[in-house]
């Protein structure tokens, strides 16, 4: 990593020498990992090293660094939801039938949703499929809390009116609590 000048890679190695091990104790507290935090404090010295020539090396330059730490490791914290983890047990993966089942009969219920009054809709999505209690719903609506009961209840009576014997509440109240097991 040699640039020409040795003042400048002199300046910063003298740098990582001195506070090196600070910033790594650091970096240590941040990702709660020895080995990621390594990895950590080098990336960011490289990032430092890139800014090294206009950087004024008389400012605080150890405010600068934790900056760059603190971004990078955020950077990789959000890289980290993106990508797949491993799993030490496969989860067991439905069969054709179930799929397709499942398929028809969401089909169904959007069917049956779109039929409904637009306030009987949005309050059965937000309370049953978003899972939000009564008060939030009607907060979010701008009504009463009653209002939503009743509005659940008439939507939940026209979703059986419309669905009849095809509906099974139990399967799927079955289906949405191993949802939620699964989270």
């Amino acid at each position: 990593m040699r640039r020409g000048s040795g003042g400048t890679d002199d300046g910063f190695a003298a740098y990582v020498h001195d506070r090196g091990d600070h910033h790594l104790r650091v970096a240590v507290l941040l990702t709660g990992d020895w080995h990621a935090a390594e990895d950590l404090v080098q990336a960011s010295l490289v990032k430092l090293y890139r800014e090294w020539p206009r950087l004024d090396t008389a400012s605080d330059l150890d405010a600068y660094l934790r900056r760059i730490m603190i971004n990078t490791h955020r950077s990789w914290w959000r890289a980290r939801w993106r990508r797949e983890t491993p799993a030490a047990v496969l989860p067991e993966s439905p069969a054709d039938e179930d799929i397709a089942d499942r398929q028809a009969l969401g089909a169904l219920v959007r069917q049956a949703l779109a039929g409904l009054p637009r306030r009987q809709r949005a309050v059965l999505v937000l309370r049953y499929c978003e899972d939000l209690p009564e008060a939030e719903v009607a907060r979010l609506l701008g009504c009463s809390v009653g209002a939503v009961k009743t509005h659940a209840h008439r939507g939940l009576r026209a979703m059986r009116e419309l669905l009849g014997g095809e509906f099974d509440l139990h399967a799927v109240n079955e289906a949405r609590a191993s949802r939620r097991d699964d989270r």
